[in-house]
């Protein structure tokens, strides 16, 4: 296996050295990272990009040189070597550090699979104990659920699940706080240039650590950022599609006895009359709609009650004698009794 210091001799004498690759891209990051300038102004992408460069060279020639393989275990790797294990974690998070709305969505799975190779790396060296994320379907554009598209997979939220991921994050966060502190003693022995082997070695190692839980979150939020971006995608589409034609509204209007009824009344006012109600009953009497059409006829008895009442007014109509005199007396004796006036049945 080769070593870092056999890539000068391999290339070119014009060609920048792998370690001064990973040096050059590895300080740009670390200038993104802690500037106080926003990430979208053309400063800083600028050196996103001349990151990204040097060190997509550097994980190329890492590559031609075979450094690493899945046969051998991490003591077997070099300390001038063991850096470049790094390499797929900064340009995965240089990646999300892209500005670009429009290839939003392919910025963010170009960097998952950086930060997945990340970890597939340090689990094949056994580098700390974590659980290695499962390839994501919305990262890969792989099918999604059937029955539901990316907009509607909505899925009950698992308690057990949640509480689990909480834990291992909170987890997460305090061996990134520990490694730190580890760091930032061992980082000021290997500035001064009086490290040696071993510490630049715990270094590297450190180094490598601190990335793990940030991989892993990183991973997490770009599942998440994933399902958005595929969802809006879905609702731009819809609403591209051509929609139906709309119906124009109608027009109230009402129901009038003549065109000059309408034209005085106009149209929209259901309050108006339009025809008065003996109109209406003739109408409705013609069509048979009326409450007593079609009730059968009303009894012998009431109808003889009723012919005898009007041969009694037409008895007085024709100034019949007995008739004019049984009246009179009925409103006589009406004048000087009180009605009910010897109704004596109903009384306690």
């Amino acid at each position: 296996m080769a070593s870092a210091e056999d890539a000068s001799q391999m290339s070119y004498s014009e060609a920048p050295k792998l370690s001064d690759l990973l040096e050059r891209g590895w300080k740009l990051f670390e200038e993104v990272e802690t500037t106080n300038e926003p990430t979208g102004s053309n400063p800083i992408q600028v050196k996103v990009k001349r990151a990204m460069t040097a060190l997509e060279d550097a994980t190329r020639m890492v590559a031609q040189l075979d450094l690493f393989s899945r046969n051998e275990e991490l003591e077997e790797i070099s300390t001038a070597d063991l850096k470049y294990l790094m390499l797929p974690a900064l340009l995965g998070a240089l990646t999300m550090k892209q500005v670009n709305p429009a290839r939003r969505l392919e910025l963010v799975q170009k960097g998952r699979v950086y930060f997945h190779d990340f970890l597939k790396r340090c689990k094949d060296y056994s580098i700390s104990n974590f659980e290695l994320p499962k390839p994501s379907e919305d990262s890969s554009g792989g099918p999604e659920e059937e029955g539901s598209g990316p907009a509607l997979s909505f899925r009950q939220p698992d308690l057990i699940t949640m509480a689990t991921q909480r834990q291992a994050k909170i987890e997460r966060y305090k061996q990134k706080k520990e490694t730190e502190s580890k760091l930032s003693e061992v980082k000021a022995l290997v500035d001064s240039g009086q490290a040696d082997d071993e510490a630049t070695r715990d270094f590297y190692l450190l180094n490598i650590r601190k990335w793990i839980p940030i991989s892993l979150d990183e991973i997490e939020s770009i599942d998440q950022e994933i399902k958005i971006l595929k969802s809006m995608d879905v609702l731009k589409q819809n609403a591209a599609l051509p929609s139906e034609p709309r119906r124009p509204p109608m027009k109230p209007f009402i129901l009038t006895k003549d065109a000059v009824q309408a034209k005085v009344f106009g149209a929209g006012y259901p309050s108006l009359a339009t025809m008065t109600v003996d109109d209406w009953y003739e109408q409705h009497r013609k069509k048979g709609c009326l409450p007593d059409q079609g009730v059968p006829r009303r009894s012998a008895d009431f109808d003889a009650e009723e012919r005898e009442k009007e041969e009694k007014e037409k008895m007085e109509e024709n100034d019949d004698a007995e008739a004019l005199q049984k009246a009179r007396d009925w409103d006589n004796w009406k004048d000087t009794h009180r009605r009910g006036y010897g109704n004596r049945q109903n009384m306690g």
